[in-house]
């Protein structure tokens, strides 16, 4: 399932409710616990985002001994996707609500409370649905929002305070695809590339991944050459640059496939160098489901979550090439692996399972890439998101 499309596919009522009573057991730890949580120097500030639902809930990490303890919920907004400003203790939340809004939200270091700053909208029209993604390029301070609903890349500026103003442009896309969800365009992901002068935005519902020429200096987005035009219903969900920056990773989430593309900064021209799938050769199902893609900060190992099959899939990458070979298949600890997060040291990854409302955590094996499920887990209804702060 797309983050704004129809359901098309449910887990067996007995995993979910077999999920659920496990994560009921697990202890969750609100007010006084939280505040003293926060005065261990080791704990580590996130948040998780509600699929659906009208919460921020925070909670603290200890990369030390591998423990999370949520402290309740941080902020009362719809929240499709988050990204923490690269230096202030700034939270941007994407809302899934009508017209696309972003807040801003102050983070108090001490507490892990969020406090509005400044909202905007990203949508003029008001269009039904909301944002899949808001990532951030920091060199111009601007807020980049994949706006799925109403078909639209945007970017917005950060003030000063680090609130958000309104959009200081905005591109229109065009397209569909042969799926029953590729009626009209429905952007996903935004990411520009190492120089700095292109927004690659995959395109689920157009079946491409544009490239947009970007101005840091006006935060302008306006079209670009060729889109990248992928094979019909594949539905493209996420980019990443490896980096050395002549490599682009595309998850195609309708189809479960990983491609390896070749960049061409001159040509601002994407090419196939390789597709894989991300699903077992034992699957049988009808429907498949690719959703999160990431990376080791070395760009060794390349990590994808397969929500049709409820497994964490590990890539080795060359160094040279960025070709990549099949490492590993991890269950997830839940069901519907719909995002994850690697910690910065390298050594842990926290997979939001949206259907189990569980958050599970993983150690990763710094020279295999390999994932461990270590048995830890945090009830967090519906969880979309996870940004560390």
């Amino acid at each position: 399932m797309s983050d704004f499309g129809n359901e098309i596919w449910r887990p067996a009522r007995r995993q979910v409710l077999g999920v659920l009573a496990a994560s009921a057991a697990a202890p969750v730890l609100f007010g006084a616990q939280g505040a003293n949580a926060s005065s261990n120097s080791k704990q580590e500030l996130f948040y998780l985002g509600t699929w659906r639902g009208t919460q921020v809930t925070g909670a603290r990490f200890d990369p030390v001994s591998g423990t999370m303890t949520p402290f309740g919920v941080a902020a009362q907004v719809n929240s499709s996707w988050q990204v923490k400003h690269p230096s202030k203790p700034v939270l941007y939340v994407g809302s899934g609500d009508a017209g696309g809004t972003v807040s801003a939200f102050r983070i108090d270091r001490s507490t892990g409370a969020l406090d509005l700053i400044a909202q905007a909208k990203s949508d003029s029209a008001d269009t039904p649905g909301g944002l899949s993604y808001i990532g951030i390029d920091r060199p111009s301070g601007t807020v980049l929002v994949a706006h799925f609903a109403a078909g639209l890349t945007v970017a917005m500026p950060i003030l000063d305070d680090g609130g958000i103003g309104s959009p200081a442009s905005v591109v229109v896309h065009t397209g569909s695809g042969p799926h029953p969800r590729q009626t009209g365009p429905h952007p996903h992901h935004v990411v520009v590339d190492p120089s700095g002068r292109y927004a690659l935005v995959p395109d689920l519902g157009a079946d491409r991944v544009f490239v947009h020429r970007f101005d840091r200096r006006t935060r302008a987005l306006s079209g670009g050459p060729l889109p990248y035009a992928v094979k019909p219903g594949s539905g493209p969900r996420r980019v990443l640059f490896h980096p050395q920056g002549r490599t682009v990773y595309l998850l195609n989430e309708l189809t479960a496939e990983l491609q390896v593309l070749d960049w061409n900064p001159r040509k601002a021209q994407l090419t196939l160098n390789e597709s894989l799938s991300i699903t077992s050769p034992e699957y049988t199902g009808a429907t498949k489901s690719a959703a999160e893609l990431g990376m080791s900060r070395d760009g060794r190992f390349v990590y994808t979550s397969n929500r049709s099959e409820n497994t964490i899939v590990v890539f080795a990458a060359d160094r040279r090439t960025g070709r990549l070979a099949v490492v590993q298949r991890m269950p997830c600890g839940g069901l519907t692996p719909w995002s994850f997060t690697i910690h910065r040291s390298n050594r842990w990854m926290l997979v939001a399972n949206q259907a189990s409302s569980t958050v599970n955590l993983f150690s990763i094996d710094p020279r295999s890439g390999k994932l461990t499920d270590t048995g830890t887990s945090m009830p967090v209804p519906n969880p979309d998101c996870i940004t560390f702060a």
